[in-house]
């Protein structure tokens, strides 16, 4: 049974310990915020690993990536090879004033070309400014925090440890070339000295 008033009364009472209590202020820009290491700030584009692929820019929710390309003709590597063609970037933009930090794309790029930058002081006066091409997207690049280390209980991710099958595979298969050379090698020795032996008196009659 509640009496009259008692919602009221624990209220202020609440204001009054709120009120007893020293007010901390976070002082920005003075004192930078410290924040996760994996924070959603901005996205850095690494454009080395860039394929062209256009995954990212389909699966976007928004539509506020904007990719540009030609292709280019490789000439082969060896001769006698085919020419090649290869896709090359002319532009890639984020537009930040649509996008919602949702990480998708991140998520689906297959070469890891998009990151996590937890940079977040990028605001502008104006909402056209905020599509940011490629040449600001990487130097937010270089503040994205490196991945956490994994727990040394873990198995291997199946990339690695298909590197480590094939690496044993090579290894294993390059020794037993050498071992069947090394074995082939007194027999050729003896064939060798075979043929350089002078013939005697009395052999091959």
């Amino acid at each position: 049974m509640s009496f009259p008033g008692s919602g009221l009364a624990k209220g202020l009472a609440v204001t009054l310990r709120t009120m007893t209590k020293r007010s901390v202020t976070a002082q920005y820009p003075d004192v930078q915020p410290d924040l996760p290491p994996r924070t959603r700030g901005v996205i850095g584009l690494f454009e080395e690993n860039c394929t062209v692929c256009m995954l990212c820019a389909r699966e976007c929710p928004d539509w506020c990536i904007y990719i540009d390309s030609h292709k280019e003709t490789v000439p082969p590597a060896a001769p006698g090879g085919r020419e090649r063609s290869r896709n090359v970037l002319d532009r890639f933009a984020i537009d930040f004033a649509l996008c919602m930090y949702c990480g998708i794309c991140i998520e689906v790029c297959p070469f890891d070309a998009l990151f996590w930058s937890p940079e977040f002081e990028y605001a502008e006066t104006d909402i056209h400014e905020l599509t940011h091409e490629r040449d600001r997207l990487r130097e937010w690049m270089w503040t994205v925090p490196e991945p956490p280390a994994l727990d040394p209980a873990a198995e291997d991710p199946k990339e690695l440890a298909a590197a480590h099958k094939a690496a044993d595979k090579l290894a294993a298969q390059q020794q037993a070339e050498a071992e069947a050379a090394k074995a082939q090698a007194p027999e050729q020795e003896q064939d060798t000295a075979d043929q350089d032996r002078p013939d005697t008196p009395g052999e091959g009659t």
